[in-house]
């Protein structure tokens, strides 16, 4: 039997909700590409329920203590100390979020004898290191597609708040104030900007198919090139590089992998290509930008603003820059864990689950690394000179946090 440790974050700090605010939520049937959302054989929680915190436990403890497996929860991931380490010694599987990524350096998977594979319940495993699990012989897995939608979601809402400038108008509010021409001195109206997405995959894509109602200019950049039909559809403008991109942006939208290629792309030297007074939406991974060269933007007014969800490491420490710098929209990683999407990623999980004990083919879809090398989607998102994913994004965690 096997022993599955889930490291999940924190519930909240008012309790595990006995409520909700909504009796439902709705769910589409098929994914735009044809891709079916996850199919478990079962499910042992509410959708709607909050899924993804310690006490959800992403709905696995009834499934897996009923077939003979032993289930460990904790959001205690962060040094020698933590339940992580202590308890991945013996485990088979690892379950953790994006949001609460449990890094898996190669140190940590050297130490995790019996370790079999590394599931993200949602999409991107640059939290693992993939030389690693392929020099082991680990499965790595995610749900991909589950929680695309949300993120693009997210970043039209966060493109919006920066650009009409809705956060410091809030603020006014809560403050008892009516201070129109302060709210009105840095907001501008969305329609006729020119806005470019880096990368136009699944997230990057229903950015753009979101924005085309509000009568933008549309600009992407990928390594895919996107078919004509679509590029046609949109209206879209194609750049082949950062820096042509960029320089024809009012707003840019991160939405690639991180990987050493794409670490630090936005930094001092490439910032300069940029519009003075353009927006970055970052929902993808925090290092895609230089920290310091981010805050000194903004701060010279290079950059108008600065939104998103993503932080390295993760959670950031209190005096992370990014907290204080001015004009930014930052929030917590929250943008692809909403209820609606943690009851796909829940599923997508225990369908992983079913698969691997069943001795069932995982999805490729799904599937990151198998069998010593690149599998599935992850043959797609990463090359063999590129194969590393997250490993500096991990092995660099443990000097971060030190």
């Amino acid at each position: 039997m096997a022993k599955v440790l889930c490291v999940l974050y924190d519930d909240p700090v008012t309790g595990y909700p006995k409520t909700y605010a909504r009796d439902e939520v709705a769910q589409p049937s098929i994914y735009p590409d044809g891709q079916t959302l996850p199919t478990p054989k079962g499910i042992d929680f509410t959708p709607g329920h909050l899924l993804g915190s310690v006490s959800g436990e992403l709905g696995l403890r009834k499934y897996l203590e009923s077939n003979g497996h032993t289930l460990v929860v904790t959001s205690s991931k962060d040094g020698d100390n933590s339940v992580l380490d202590k308890e991945l010694v013996d485990a088979e599987i690892i379950i953790s979020q994006p949001f609460w990524p449990a890094y898996m350096t190669a140190e940590r998977i050297a130490r995790a004898k019996k370790l079999k594979m590394i599931v993200t319940a949602g999409i991107g495993s640059d939290h693992t290191d993939l030389q690693a699990a392929n020099k082991h012989n680990i499965t790595v897995a995610e749900v991909t597609y589950c929680n695309s939608h949300s993120v693009a979601e997210h970043v039209v809402m966060m493109i919006l708040s920066q650009v009409r400038n809705y956060i410091p108008s809030y603020n006014w509010v809560t403050k008892g104030g009516w201070n129109i021409a302060d709210c009105v001195s840095r907001s501008y109206d969305l329609e006729a900007m020119s806005v470019g997405t880096v990368a136009a995959g699944r997230i990057g894509l229903r950015v753009l198919r979101l924005l085309k109602p509000f009568d933008v200019k549309l600009h992407y950049m990928d390594r895919h090139r996107l078919p004509a039909d679509v590029e046609k559809e949109l209206n879209l403008t194609y750049h082949s590089t950062l820096k042509s991109l960029t320089s024809a942006c009012d707003v840019v939208t991160l939405n690639c992998p991180l990987h050493p290629e794409t670490e630090h792309m936005i930094n001092e030297q490439t910032l300069k290509d940029f519009k003075r007074g353009a927006y970055i939406i970052n929902t993808a991974r925090g290092k895609l930008c230089d920290r310091d060269a981010i805050v000194k933007a903004l701060q010279s007014g290079q950059l108008a603003g600065y939104a998103g969800d993503v932080w390295f490491p993760q959670p950031p420490p209190a005096d992370h820059p990014w907290r204080t710098m001015p004009h930014h929209g930052m929030t917590p990683h929250i943008s692809g864990t909403s209820l609606t999407a943690q009851a796909r990623y829940a599923a997508g999980t225990r369908e992983i689950l079913e698969c691997y004990f069943e001795g069932r083919p995982i999805r490729d879809e799904y599937l990151i690394v198998q069998g010593g090398k690149l599998a599935g989607v992850g043959a797609h998102s990463y090359s063999d000179g590129n194969a590393t994913g997250g490993s500096e994004e991990a092995a660099k965690f443990k000097a971060v946090k030190q």
